[in-house]
């Protein structure tokens, strides 16, 4: 049943309801028994209730009543039906987007790996093909020096410079020299050095020696090494 079918039958249960009431009996007054004392003039007379109307049955009363009947809303539980299907290609373009993020993150891993991988081949060929060095001494005062297959000689002065400054590069590298005296350690003692003393003005003392080899050797130390030398220097 249509809108306009459901409106007709609602007018016409409206015009049985107003004939209904149309022909439905008066009123009329029923007389007081004589029993009782008359009614003065302006008593109210007693009124016999009227018959109960009986209105006809709704024509949709069988669907529900008729303020249910609202099918203007249908179209709204279309339209809700109709939108539905695009959360699937909206799903769709998440899990693809999804999986392009993943190929992406694992191509940045695999280039990564192997730039990491080219980097380690070439610090690998880079020390397999480091030059090698070879001292030789070819006479007391001359020394020679091979890297990559070129030979240098050097001669005291340019020695005890070269000595010179490979210490001082030395005193700052890592790791330091061993703090015992390693095994098969071979040296060459200066007996009775040439020395000079300084006084710094923290206290401490600045000793200079001059070793045959390594030249002039400075060391500094605090007012308590001073003691504890002295006492190593002159114990028995």
């Amino acid at each position: 049943m249509n809108l306009q079918d459901q409106i007709g039958a609602l007018e016409v249960g409206v015009d049985q309801l107003i004939q209904a009431v149309r022909t439905a009996p008066a009123l009329h007054i029923v007389d007081t028994p004589a029993a009782g004392p008359a009614l003065a003039p302006t008593d109210t007379p007693a009124f016999e209730a009227p018959p109960k109307l009986e209105v006809p049955p709704s024509p949709f009363e069988d669907a529900g009543s008729v303020a249910s009947v609202d099918t203007p809303e249908q179209p709204s539980a279309r339209a809700e039906t109709v939108e539905a299907p695009q959360a699937e290609p909206q799903a769709a373009e998440s899990a693809e987007a999804e999986t392009a993020a993943v190929e992406v993150a694992d191509a940045a891993d695999s280039a990564n790996a192997q730039a990491e991988a080219v980097e380690t081949s070439e610090a690998s060929e880079t020390a397999a093909a480091a030059p090698l060095l070879e001292v030789g001494r070819p006479s007391q005062n001359e020394i020679t020096m091979t890297i990559g297959g070129q030979t240098v000689s050097l001669h005291p002065m340019q020695v005890g410079q070269l000595i010179e400054e490979l210490a001082n590069a030395r005193a700052s590298m890592q790791p330091e020299p061993p703090p015992g005296i390693p095994p098969g350690w071979r040296f060459a003692s200066t007996k009775n050095p040439t020395m000079a003393v300084q006084k710094q003005s923290n206290g401490d003392r600045l000793l200079v020696l001059r070793h045959n080899g390594h030249g002039w050797v400075p060391f500094t130390f605090s007012p308590d090494m001073v003691v504890q030398m002295y006492m190593m220097l002159t114990q028995r």
